[in-house]
């Protein structure tokens, strides 16, 4: 990559991403991680890297600096001697690059690649500028190291980052090609690198970007559901939602109401006096999800713009702070948050894929079968719901509920937001495939009432690209591949949801 550096406000074409350590927000992470997008490292932002590299030697070579002239942990008081320290550390990013497990996939690890040279260009760490340099190339090029899945409690991401480090000091392999040169690590170097929770933040953002999407994905479904039973709009009428006010439930009902093309007093219904909690209760369900995703991402987006190592290198004042700046109680309680809200959705889910298989809210037979006798029709995805619901309900345990004693009683305590953003990502899967089962009944039950919503209508939109993709065999049969392309078919959905479709 060159080594130009830009202002912010002259990244305006889309295939940039400018790296301040100040303004990187989760949706420019997760374009990083994809390739989608080209980093560049701001003027201003390798300006203050510089400053804070210059200020970290000088406090270093006159007086005791956590990891720089001390060891790390449990050795804290133990001095470097000054003809050691050049090895000192290449020593610490080997012994800590013990990260077990399965390798992590490409786009997880380079979100942490990115997060971490933003964080950098934040002028706290005291690191090399050149580092910053090679993290980007490495992200244009589409490089990464080795990084294997455990070896962080919430207190620092040690072992990922100690990993990549030893790959960016030429001792580690990479994936893919155009690996940058090898740098020359030293003493104020290696803390100073791995001193970061980026894989988790980097974890956090992909699993929130798809997750937030989904949400708004399934309110379609929902809507289609809506639909295929008749469903009343007064659950989301306007006054409802002024009599009580909470901001994600009003744009709930709001977003429901354009998508069913709906009048914010809605007339009320000649038939059922009200609907089953699935679709009453939407609002007051999806809401909390929505606002748990708007805290999640406020979190991220002071974190990966964070100069949060340990020490501080302040330039101003010429002085290394040494404190708790590293610990993830915030990320992880938003984490823990988020996934019991997004349980909640899941379940509702289920609640309407029930109601969709009920002959007395649909008028067609049981489970949406055939005419042959005593057809199973979708009786089965009801289980399989269920069962997806049973692992998304295990990963949304407290990760924050952990605790750990490390380093001979040194390190007390732990976040765990390392496990609560790669079970927030496990999520992903099983959401997904809940949504799925919900998506393929509600399409069958309009496809055999022969209803079809005005096209100009988002939710109409929504019912011809099902259509369009889902089989209409209506016989006993494996419905797994229905299930999966149904799954897949939500990414398109949440564009509906945006307003966005093509």
């Amino acid at each position: 990559m060159s080594s130009r550096i830009v202002d912010t406000q002259d990244a305006v074409h889309t295939g940039l991403v400018v790296l301040d350590g100040v303004g990187l927000g989760v949706a420019d992470v997760v374009r990083l991680a994809d390739g989608a997008a080209r980093p560049v490292p701001g003027t201003d932002a390798m300006k203050r890297a510089e400053e804070s590299w210059d200020a970290a030697r000088r406090i270093a070579a006159t007086g005791r600096v956590y990891g720089r002239s001390t060891g790390v942990g449990a050795n804290r008081n133990e001095d470097i001697p000054t003809e050691a320290a050049a090895g000192h550390g290449l020593r610490l990013l080997r012994s800590h690059a013990g990260g077990i497990g399965d390798e992590l996939p490409a786009r997880q690890v380079r979100a942490m690649l990115a997060v971490r040279a933003n964080q950098l260009l934040a002028g706290g760490s005291g690191l090399r500028p050149t580092v910053v340099t090679a993290l980007c190339e490495a992200l244009e090029s589409g490089a990464y190291p080795v990084v294997n899945e455990f070896g962080s409690v919430g207190t620092g991401d040690l072992a990922a980052l100690a990993q990549a480090g030893l790959a960016l000091a030429g001792e580690h392999p990479w994936r893919g090609s155009g690996a940058p040169e090898p740098q020359p690590l030293d003493n104020n170097d290696a803390l100073a690198l791995i001193s970061s929770n980026a894989l988790t933040f980097g974890q956090a953002a992909l699993a929130l970007h798809e997750l937030r999407g989904l949400i708004g994905a399934t309110q379609v479904v929902g809507a289609l559901s809506l639909l295929a039973v008749d469903g009343s709009y007064e659950a989301y009428a306007a006054p409802v939602h002024a009599a009580r006010p909470h901001r994600g439930s009003a744009e709930v009902a709001r977003r429901m109401r354009e998508l069913l093309g709906a009048a914010d007093r809605p007339t009320p219904p000649l038939g059922r006096i009200q609907d089953p909690y699935g679709f009453r209760c939407l609002p007051q369900i999806h809401g909390p999800a929505q606002d748990a995703a708007d805290a999640l991402e406020e979190v991220l987006n002071v974190e990966i713009n964070a100069a949060a190592e340990n020490p501080l290198i302040s330039a101003e004042d010429m002085t290394a702070y040494h404190h708790g700046g590293f610990y993830q109680a915030q990320l992880a309680l938003s984490l823990d948050h988020f996934r019991l809200a997004l349980t909640q959705v899941a379940r509702l889910s289920t609640s309407r894929l029930s109601t969709l298989n009920e002959p007395a809210y649909t008028r067609l037979k049981p489970f949406l079968a055939d005419n042959e006798p005593a057809s199973s029709g979708l009786m089965i995805l009801e289980y399989a719901a269920a069962a997806a619901l049973g692992d998304l309900r295990a990963f949304s345990a407290p990760a924050s509920l952990g605790h750990a004693v490390l380093s001979r009683g040194v390190e007390e305590q732990a976040s765990f937001a390392s496990l609560a953003a790669r079970q927030t990502l496990r999520a992903c899967g099983a959401y997904r495939l809940v949504v799925g089962c919900e998506l393929v009944a509600a399409v069958r039950a309009l496809r055999l009432r022969g209803l079809r919503p005005d096209p100009e209508l988002p939710v109409g939109r929504a019912l011809e690209l099902a259509e369009s993709v889902l089989d209409d065999d209506l016989a006993d049969r494996p419905l797994t591949d229905d299930v999966t392309a149904a799954a897949t078919l939500l990414d398109r959905f949440t564009d509906i949801w945006r307003g966005s479709e093509s």
